[in-house]
């Protein structure tokens, strides 16, 4: 079998704990969390958790069958079997003296990003889109020295009409 990365939707109760309980039992199984975004849902008192996991699709059904085991969680849905839109958030700090910030701000444009602060010797970009198009636009900022680099995680829905998650 083939090992692949997986974007699940976790459909949880909005409740104290739940998102360590959920950390807990990838960490206790031996599965890794590349990602985890969670926020409220559409739902009064329900949260959404998205998580991007790497494994096969009998590792996937392992971690479907114990997130269904924990008492909080009410659905989960691998987004990545669908056709699906994904979205990240960075906010990039790179090292920008004068001469360089054309350079910089031309990489900016190219990547639809938008400068969001400008130093005395830095720059802060602000860049949205999937993650490689981050990496992409990491890579080439590194020459100019990232300086610091904050990522939110992967954020997904299910395209079109589909039912509810």
């Amino acid at each position: 079998m083939r090992e692949q990365k997986h974007t699940i939707s976790v459909l949880v109760n909005n409740q104290p704990g739940v998102l360590q309980r959920v950390a807990g039992m990838f960490g206790r199984r031996g599965y890794n969390i590349e990602s985890i975004t969670v926020g409220e849902s559409e739902e009064k008192g329900l949260s959404r958790m998205i998580i991007v996991t790497s494994g096969d699709e009998h590792t996937l059904e392992q971690i479907e069958k114990q997130l269904y085991k924990l008492i909080d969680v009410i659905k989960v849905i691998d987004l990545s079997s669908n056709p699906m839109v994904a979205r990240e958030l960075a906010l990039i700090k790179v090292g920008a003296n004068a001469s360089e910030r054309s350079e910089i701000l031309g990489v900016v444009e190219t990547f639809r990003a938008a400068v969001v602060d400008v130093g005395m010797n830095t720059m802060i970009v602000q860049v949205v889109g999937d993650s490689a198009k981050i990496d992409a636009m990491v890579e080439l900022l590194k020459p100019y020295g990232v300086k610091e680099l904050s990522r939110t995680g992967v954020t997904a829905m299910i395209r079109g009409l589909q039912p509810k998650i």
